[in-house]
């Protein structure tokens, strides 16, 4: 069974078509588990709202893609924010020096892979993500980010 965690840079290429979007498609094809943390629902809203705000999405794109989003987060398994989440998340940041969404993510998709007790793949975009993500040895989606420095 595949199985992928998607924090919102990678999850928002499903629905707005942007560099990356069609290998995400491809991707989500051939995975049988998708998940994501409580958060991205309201980070998903805020960056549709801000893209239509901005005139990067015409305000009826904004909406559509706003209206698949919910229609597919019934499917995903959400993993809830907890105390001890966020205790983990506040530990990643120092570490790994993320930001603090990014943070909640990672240890989001930690807790769900202990939870689970098997390898997930996270699949972001963020450049911080996925490079503190590839440090400590994790599988990633995309496998390689175009302009990634070492």
């Amino acid at each position: 069974m595949s199985i992928t965690y998607l924090d919102t840079s990678a999850l928002l290429k499903r629905y707005v078509e942007e560099l990356g979007s069609e290998e995400l498609k491809s991707w989500w094809s051939l995975m049988d588990l998708f998940g994501s943390a409580l958060i991205t629902r309201a980070e998903m809203a805020a960056a549709l709202a801000k893209a239509s705000r901005m005139g990067w999405l015409e305000a009826e794109e904004a909406q559509r893609a706003w209206s698949m989003f919910l229609e597919d987060w019934e499917s995903l398994a959400v993993i809830e924010i907890t105390p001890p989440l966020v205790a983990r998340a506040g530990d990643l940041a120092w570490s790994d020096g993320l930001r603090g969404y990014d943070a909640v993510h990672l240890a989001a998709m930690l807790v769900w892979q202990d939870a689970l007790g098997r390898e997930i793949t996270l699949a972001t975009f963020d450049r911080q993500l996925w490079k503190a993500a590839r440090q400590r040895g994790f599988r990633l989606f995309p496998e390689d980010l175009p302009g990634m420095l070492d």
